[in-house]
């Protein structure tokens, strides 16, 4: 099996699995008891909230621990909403973020709240001067992927928490495809509130957090215990979150090296696919782009086929969100990055890791051209295409 679709999940590294072990049997204890069984519990958590902060330049109790990115995106966005109804009811946020953002908004709107929803330009970026014009008196927050999950584009995010502050708007990014991947300090880049998850770093799955700046004052997600100082009630996930800690120390000691293969892989794989495949269009930004994403179309095709035929030759892609397969509209970001239909249908999601190989990529671009050069013969999309481009 080649493996090319880290961006929707990624395998346990081995040091967290160890690292878990423990808290599944001998050191069971619930962290809210007062024993030792249950203390030593509760010290693993505190000592993985230190590790997790100190990766963003924040303080320990600034560290909330939830299920994943989407808990994490919905508590900071109607959190802020009930919150701070009391000072306006309008938030801001871009029409190409993950589901976990964009129906909490849409929700809200429900509930009488004006939602924003900025455009991107050809590269899937927002524009500081359109997101200046949307602010308006009643602005409470401002919600921009760091990076997004589809098309590895990454945002402006210095320029948007300064201008928040300036503004007196709290900020909150979901950076869920981001943390760990990336260098971020949440005080010099102006974050107010920060959604990660655990299984997109070689952590387990169902972990993540909100990182909430301590003048923020969020209401309660859960009510219940006195967890997490009261705000998201339930016994905690002890093995969960003592693997995602572990697993980020790992991005974060060695990031520099991983990011280096990925985008030698990267830039590798585009390099072959735009030239070795006709009419092969690269989606996103180049340049301001999350290392080892590689998002490309191919007019003419469907992506669902193009996935289930590369799954036969044992090869896993997406063709987008992880989130939104089966799903039959195209992807909204591909749309809002002003693909045509057709376009964003053909799409093809290739995630790197540092654990891919340049022999990796090889069989899996013979296998793709393979497959598109079929589905092209069959495809009368296709056909229609190429007379679209010979009109001009």
């Amino acid at each position: 099996m080649i493996y090319l679709d880290h961006a929707a999940t990624t395998a346990v590294a081995p040091q967290a699995l160890e690292e878990m072990l423990p808290y599944f049997c001998g050191q069971y204890g619930n962290p809210s008891t007062m024993y030792s069984l249950g203390t030593g519990s509760k010290k693993a958590v505190n000592e993985a909230k230190r590790r997790l902060a100190g990766m963003l330049g924040a303080e320990m109790e600034e560290i909330y621990f939830t299920s994943g990115g989407t808990e994490s995106d919905n508590w900071a966005i109607r959190g802020v909403a009930e919150g701070y109804a009391h000072k306006g009811r309008h938030i801001i946020t871009t029409r190409i973020e993950h589901h976990g953002v964009l129906h909490p908004c849409e929700y809200l709107e429900k509930q009488g709240y004006r939602v924003t929803y900025l455009p991107v330009d050809s590269g899937g970026m927002i524009s500081t001067e359109d997101l200046e014009a949307a602010i308006c008196p009643d602005t409470i927050l401002i919600s921009v992927m760091f990076a997004n999950n589809e098309v590895g584009t990454i945002q402006p995010i210095k320029e948007i928490g300064a201008l928040a502050r300036e503004k007196g708007i709290l900020f909150h990014t979901d950076a869920v495809q981001a943390f760990g991947h990336l260098d971020i300090n949440v005080q010099e880049l102006g974050i107010d509130l920060l959604s990660a998850s655990g299984h997109k770093i070689n952590g387990p799955k169902g972990i993540g957090f909100l990182y909430v700046n301590k003048t923020v004052k969020l209401p309660a997600l859960l009510r219940g215990g006195a967890q997490e100082r009261g705000l998201r009630a339930g016994t905690e996930n002890v093995p969960g979150i003592v693997g995602m800690a572990v697993a980020a120390g790992l991005w974060q000691d060695n990031r520099k090296k991983r990011q280096e293969h990925e985008k030698e892989l990267q830039e590798y794989l585009f390099r072959r696919l735009t030239e070795e495949i006709p009419h092969c269009l690269v989606n996103g930004d180049r340049c301001r782009r999350l290392p080892g994403n590689v998002h490309v179309s191919f007019p003419g095709i469907e992506g669902e086929s193009l996935l289930i035929m590369l799954d036969m030759k044992g090869i896993c892609a997406s063709s987008g969100s992880a989130c939104t397969t089966g799903a039959r509209k195209p992807s909204h970001v591909l749309l809002a990055m002003g693909l045509t239909e057709q376009e964003a249908r053909g799409s093809l999601r290739l995630t790197l890791s540092w654990e891919n190989t340049r022999e990796e990529l090889d069989e899996a671009v013979e296998a793709i051209k393979e497959i598109v050069g079929r589905l092209r013969t069959m495809s009368p999309d296709y056909s229609c295409y190429m007379k679209s481009l010979e009109k001009g």
